[in-house]
C-alpha cells in the first residue's frame, strides 16, 4: 500500500491507458465479430471456416504475437492493438453465431408471417434474442483481453503491464515484487470493473422477457 500511494499518480495514468486500450480492442472486436457472425449465420462452409480461421489466432503465443506486428506498424499502441484484436474476435465471433442459431425457427416464421423482410427479422427479432447470448461472448472477450494487454508493454504499448515489466526487470532490488503485485492486482480490479461494468449494460439492454 506505501509503494501504490507513494505512485498514486503512476497507477491512475496507467490503469486508464490499459482501460482505454482494452475498450477500443473489445468495442472493435464487437463490432466486427458480430458482423461477420451475421454475414455466415446459417451457412455451415463459411461459419465453419470464419471460426477456424479466427480460432487460429488463439494458437499464436502471446508474445510471438504482437511481436508479428512491428514491422508492419512500428512500436507502441498499434502493435499491441491488433494482436489484442485478434485474440478479442473468438469469444465474440462464436457467441453471436451460436445465439443467432438458437433462436427458434417458430418465432422466426412467424416475424414472415407478419411480413417482416430479412432485414427487420434480423434487426428486431434475431439479434435481440441473440443479445444475451452475445453479451456473454463480449464479456469473456474483455476479461481475456484484460489480461493479456500486460504484455502490451513488451512492444512498447500502453497500461499497467509496465509495472510488472519494471518490477521482473529489477527482480530482487527493493520494491520490485511490490511493482509486480501492483501492476497484477490492478488489472485484476479493472478485469472485475470491465465485467461488471458489461454486465450492467447487458442487463439494460436485454429486454425484459429474456432476464
Amino acid at each position: 500500500m506505501d509503494f501504490v500511494s507513494s505512485r498514486w499518480g503512476d497507477v491512475l495514468s496507467n490503469s486508464a491507458d490499459h482501460a482505454i486500450l482494452v475498450v477500443s480492442v473489445v468495442m472493435a472486436a464487437t463490432v466486427f465479430a458480430v458482423l461477420l457472425g451475421i454475414a455466415v449465420r446459417g451457412r455451415q462452409g463459411p461459419r465453419a471456416l470464419a471460426i477456424g480461421v479466427v480460432g487460429v489466432g488463439l494458437t499464436i503465443p502471446s508474445l510471438a504475437l504482437f511481436t508479428l506486428f512491428i514491422p508492419i506498424v512500428g512500436l507502441g499502441f498499434a502493435p499491441a492493438f491488433l494482436a489484442l484484436f485478434i485474440y478479442a474476435l473468438l469469444p465474440i465471433l462464436r457467441n453471436t453465431v451460436t445465439g443467432l442459431e438458437q433462436v427458434d425457427p417458430a418465432v422466426i416464421e412467424s416475424a414472415k408471417g407478419m411480413g417482416m423482410n430479412r432485414r427487420q427479422r434480423l434487426l428486431q427479432i434475431q439479434l435481440p434474442l441473440a443479445w444475451p447470448v452475445i453479451m456473454a461472448g463480449v464479456r469473456v472477450s474483455a476479461l481475456l483481453t484484460t489480461g493479456i494487454a500486460a504484455i502490451g508493454v513488451l512492444v512498447a504499448g500502453p497500461g499497467l503491464g509496465e509495472f510488472i515489466k519494471d518490477g521482473l526487470r529489477r527482480l530482487g532490488l527493493p520494491n520490485s515484487m511490490e511493482a509486480v503485485w501492483t501492476g497484477t492486482v490492478f488489472i485484476i480490479v479493472l478485469a472485475l470493473l470491465f465485467d461488471l461494468v458489461l454486465s450492467l449494460i447487458q442487463r439494460i439492454t436485454t429486454s425484459k422477457g429474456l432476464r
